[in-house]
């Protein structure tokens, strides 16, 4: 009987197909390039491996392929049901939920699933990393709730490269740095060809503010990597963060025209959307210049990639984009739009939004004071959004300069000195210089 990398059975008699599934689960969980090729490989040799399809499908929903990846898990769920273990069916039905939208019962099915089966590392993905089920839950602790989850299944898994590289991460969101970048260093020296562990890496070195070293990796790695792996791209936006902390914005805005802009990037649709708009915007709040045009282009993507579309984490870069592109009669329709909850209702987040979108016009506008009156109230709040610590400074980053703008100078130097008391960053000393001016 063919097993996976974890020990667990596979319902194929193809020895050829079971091979390449391996490779594919590998391939997609490291998110390094050849995962889909492996799965169709696998698919073509057996017609009738349901994980190979509903794995197809997963990659399908991750660039929002939302036809095919339903019409996939749809045939995984025939297959499963013919021939599949309890656990094979299990498996189908919890990544199905999670493709279908349906992510507070893809969530719960798949704790359910895990106490079962703790070594199904594909299920047990789902919930991980700043997309992951539980990011995405509305949850204001769900940096907690992901580390607790490593620690309950860490013994399960032991050295294994793939759920040391989620438990660094997670110990390091959740605020436990040192702990989270030595077990995620671990994850990277088993396996290098690992793009996640460089990520959950330079996540570390961002909290740790080693941001020049977290470049000089980047810069040693990145020639392995392909352009049209999934975080290509996203690594790179990294970069240009560390290059906006120097002072640098012309290698920043060069890592947007290059490598991030929707016209060169490969990267998922949600990557591309909110790696352009929060670096756009983080170096337009600082004065520096930005061609319309590239507003009107990322603009452009987040109409037609996303055009109903209620996830906070979008609707927060979507209000950043807002705030340059569109008139006060389509940011009035937004918000009106806020007011109805879709169907299955809304996230815990939704009450944080029609704030971002005024919030963010209101700066643009240079209403500094209204601004930050927008913020003021929800800054414990933004966990609620999704994504990871450095996606969502932006936000703060936002509120604190226009303190200083409008003259709330003290507790802007407040929030300066309270980030600076947890990582050294030389944006935030000369910010912390503008408030004794």
């Amino acid at each position: 009987m063919e097993e996976d990398r974890y020990g667990l059975e596979l319902s194929t008699a193809s020895a050829e197909a079971a091979t390449a599934y391996r490779d594919g689960v590998d391939l997609l969980l490291a998110f390094w390039p050849g995962a889909t090729d492996a799965f169709e490989r696998a698919i073509m040799l057996d017609p009738d491996f349901a994980l190979a399809h509903a794995a197809r499908a997963r990659i399908h929903a991750i660039y929002q392929q939302r036809g095919p990846a339903l019409q996939t898990i749809a045939r995984a769920r025939e297959l499963v049901a013919k021939r599949g273990t309890a656990r094979e069916q299990s498996h189908v039905a919890t990544l199905a939920l999670a493709i279908e939208g349906r992510g507070a019962e893809a969530l719960t099915s798949t704790l359910t699933h895990l106490a079962s089966w703790p070594r199904d590392a594909m299920v047990m993905a789902l919930p991980l990393g700043a997309f992951g089920l539980l990011a995405f839950s509305g949850r204001i602790d769900h940096d907690a709730a992901r580390r607790d989850l490593c620690e309950r299944f860490a013994a399960e898994y032991g050295e294994d490269w793939w759920f040391l590289s989620n438990h660094g991460w997670a110990l390091t969101e959740a605020g436990e740095v040192a702990k989270g970048r030595a077990i995620t260093e671990r994850s990277f020296a088993l396996r290098r060809h690992n793009a996640y562990a460089v990520h959950a890496l330079l996540h570390a070195m961002f909290e740790d503010g080693a941001l020049n070293e977290a470049d000089a990796l980047v810069e040693n790695w990145i020639g392995d990597y392909d352009h049209t792996g999934m975080l290509h791209g996203h690594i790179r936006w990294h970069q240009a963060l560390g290059a906006l902390d120097r002072g640098d914005a012309a290698s920043a805005v060069a890592i947007h025209l290059n490598v991030l802009s929707p016209a060169v990037s490969a990267a998922p649709p949600l990557n591309t959307l909110s790696d352009c708009a929060s670096l756009l915007w983080r170096l337009s709040i600082e004065n520096h210049p930005i061609a319309f045009e590239l507003w009107e282009e990322i603009g452009t993507y987040a109409r037609t990639g996303f055009p109903t579309s209620r996830l906070p984490f979008v609707e927060m870069h979507r209000a950043m984009v807002s705030a340059v592109t569109d008139d006060d009669i389509a940011l009035n329709q937004r918000l009106r739009s806020f007011k109805a909850p879709p169907a299955g209702g809304s996230s815990p987040a939704a009450p944080l939004l029609p704030r971002l979108y005024l919030a963010f016009q209101a700066f643009y506008n240079e209403n500094y004071r209204v601004c930050a009156e927008q913020l003021a109230p929800v800054q414990a709040e933004m966990a609620r959004l999704g994504g990871s610590h450095a996606q969502r400074q932006v936000i703060e980053d936002t509120y604190i300069l226009a303190l200083i703008r409008s003259g709330a100078l003290a507790k802007a130097r407040q929030l300066i000195d309270a980030r600076l008391h947890r990582r050294p960053s030389a944006r935030d000393t000369r910010w912390r210089a503008l408030t004794e001016a």
